[in-house]
């Protein structure tokens, strides 16, 4: 079973920290959550049904985490949301290891900017080049649903870079 995790983690560990860390931005953040979520796979890898395929659900137990770590952020520090997105902006200019280049820095500041569910289907969608078919198993959101969040996060990335 050990040998079996560990091969596992070396072929999810890299995808899922990006799927983290892109909505994180902090490498120590995401670096934290990353060894969270294989914990928490560890420990309930036994109740993992086959009717799903094991990315699918890593990805899901990410993305939740990814959305808890950020709710307790704003509630630890009764943010608005606004602030934790001009903290973590801030983080993003500060940060060494993401692409620095204009476009790109742009860009992940125009996602800040967007709620976060918008923001998880954006990334998996654009970076990860998920189908919505995928998504839909790992949000448990209609495919219909994710279009949609697609759509008002692509309307928002224009408005705000046509704007900055």
């Amino acid at each position: 079973m050990n040998y079996g995790f560990n091969l596992l983690v070396r072929k999810y560990q890299q995808k899922i920290y990006w799927h983290v860390r892109k909505m994180v931005i902090v490498h120590d953040d995401a670096d934290d959550l990353v060894q969270d979520i294989f914990m928490k796979v560890w420990k309930n890898i036994g109740s993992f049904r086959e009717d799903a395929q094991l990315y699918t659900w890593i990805y899901r137990i990410a993305t939740n985490e990814c959305l808890n770590f950020l709710r307790k952020k704003k509630n630890k520090f009764f943010l608005p949301i606004h602030d934790v997105q001009h903290e973590l902006s801030e983080k993003l200019n500060n940060v060494h290891d993401i692409d620095g280049d204009e476009i790109q820095l742009r860009l992940q500041k125009a996602l800040l900017k967007l709620p976060d569910k918008q923001r998880i289907v954006f990334n998996m969608k654009y970076f990860d080049e998920m189908k919505y078919e995928e998504i839909a198993k790992i949000t448990d959101t209609s495919v219909g649903g994710l279009k949609a969040n697609y759509h008002y996060a692509i309307k928002k990335i224009e408005a705000y870079l046509k704007e900055n």
